[in-house]
């Protein structure tokens, strides 16, 4: 019998645990990875964390689904997170310069440029969720198996967190390719699957652990160049996407109508933001060459409008009302994502959130959520309002400086907003919408649920933006200005 090693006969005062909950001490006692070895896997979990981030937020605002723009919204902020935490720890670790920006492996850069191209939205979700994403988990879990926890405990805390949300992000990502998949779609782009495994294994895998090569196969998808697509597309429950026949703020800041009823209007408020993530999905994809700050907080702010678009869903069905009857245009983020620069749509984009912050934004509606009776509604404009206020230092942060002051900034936002005012006559006129007044089915539909009487004066609501647009300004007077 071999004899006790001085660590199996070691034990620390009173039996507390020992160092500190991070690990066993045979564990410790493992030699485990050297610096530079950490760094050098460390960067190709940074390089897969946002190559995932920029493919998912450029996919957003053409993808017509809704459920799948939010839940790429979420995964891109969460992919901008974990690059964040990770340009941090690399820069823990002697590593000046960092060399972030290079591409660790030309086959694992054309792995991911494969994942971008993809022409459906089923082969995306293959190349994401069942390729890419575990094969970075896999890496993540291999170097936590061969690290040292003692003397590589941050990294080990920063993977850690990756590997929970990683978790989060591929049982969703299963979910999506069991309903969207089937087995004929799966059989047509096998050979491209098998492409995929290839550059992998090119790449001495994820974290270039295996041998890799220089021979690279040929390029499929990505053998042409990668175009954005900034066209944003809705599925089939977005029946009249161009409608403008509702609008909302003259109803909400009209001191007549009932807290109750404004609460309907906000919901259709919160689910319309929609069209955000769509044209910040523009702006960030096309606007090169920022600090990577300048992508994390942009991404926050485009995972909080489509988290605000979900209250709007949320709320609608606790109401008891089907959220497709309000018919929810994208004719903002259109017009912008096709007729403005990236910094005009963002000056737009600041402008707005401006004039949300005094007490006739989003205090207001926040007040009016309150006296509506609805618990809910109030917790759904709390936290909207606290996001807004965010969103406002956000801009300050990244648009405000390119100009010489906050008030030429303000000015190039209102200029910008009114340049894609007003079409209401003419996608009418190409036959695009009717801007049917859907607001009576949808507030009749909500007391029927409530089990109340419709208000005649709340149904008889039919104001449109042809003349306003949604800060209540004139178009003539926008335009004058």
């Amino acid at each position: 019998m071999p004899a006790p090693t001085p660590l199996a006969n070691y034990r620390p005062y009173k039996n507390l645990p020992p160092l500190a909950g991070l690990c066993s001490l045979e564990e410790a006692a493992r030699p485990g990875l050297l610096v530079e070895e950490c760094v050098r896997r460390l960067k190709r979990c940074h390089y897969a964390f946002q190559r995932l981030h920029e493919i998912l937020t450029a996919r957003i605002t053409a993808e017509p689904i809704y459920e799948l723009k939010t839940g790429f919204a979420h995964h891109a902020y969460l992919c901008a997170e974990h690059v964040t935490a990770l340009r941090t720890r690399i820069g823990e670790m002697r590593e000046p310069p960092l060399g972030l920006e290079e591409v660790p492996h030309a086959a694992l850069a054309m792995f991911f440029d494969e994942i971008r191209n993809t022409p459906t939205t089923e082969e995306l979700l293959y190349g994401i969720y069942e390729v890419a994403m575990p094969a970075l988990a896999g890496a993540i879990a291999a170097y936590l198996g061969d690290t040292n926890r003692l003397t590589d405990a941050p990294s080990v805390r920063v993977l850690r967190f990756a590997q929970l949300e990683l978790k989060d992000c591929l049982d969703w990502g299963r979910q999506a390719t069991a309903a969207l998949i089937t087995p004929a779609i799966r059989s047509r782009f096998s050979a491209w699957a098998e492409l995929l495994g290839q550059l992998l294994a090119a790449a001495g895998g994820l974290d270039g652990t295996t041998p890799a090569t220089d021979e690279l196969p040929p390029r499929h998808y990505s053998a042409k160049p990668y175009v954005y697509d900034p066209i944003p597309q809705r599925d089939e429950r977005f029946t009249d996407p161009w409608n403008q026949g509702v609008n909302a703020e003259s109803f909400l800041y009209n001191e007549t109508y009932p807290a109750r009823a404004k609460a309907l209007m906000m919901l259709y408020k919160r689910l319309r933001e929609i069209d955000v993530p769509e044209m910040m999905a523009r702006i960030i994809t096309q606007t090169p060459g920022k600090p990577w700050g300048y992508y994390r907080d942009m991404s926050r702010q485009l995972w909080d409008e489509a988290r605000h678009a979900m209250m709007g869903e949320v709320g609608f069905v606790a109401l008891g009302v089907d959220w497709t009857k309000a018919k929810v245009t994208l004719n903002w983020s259109y017009r912008l994502n096709t007729e403005c620069t990236p910094l005009e749509a963002h000056g737009v984009l600041y402008f707005i959130e401006q004039g949300l912050m005094p007490r006739t934004g989003k205090r207001y509606e926040f007040e009016v959520a309150q006296q509506s009776g609805l618990p809910l509604m109030a917790t759904l404009q709390d936290f909207d309002w606290a996001d807004e206020v965010l969103h406002s230092q956000i801009g300050r942060q990244w648009y405000v400086p390119a100009f010489r002051n906050l008030q030429e900034a303000l000015h190039y936002g209102d200029v910008a907003w009114s340049k894609i005012l007003s079409n209401w006559v003419t996608v009418k006129e190409k036959g695009l919408t009717q801007h049917e007044n859907w607001w009576p089915a949808v507030y009749t539909m909500a007391c029927q649920a409530a089990q109340e009487e419709p208000d005649p004066a709340v149904l008889a609501f039919c104001e449109t933006y042809e003349g306003k647009r949604a800060d209540l300004k004139e178009v003539g007077e926008a335009l004058s200005s």
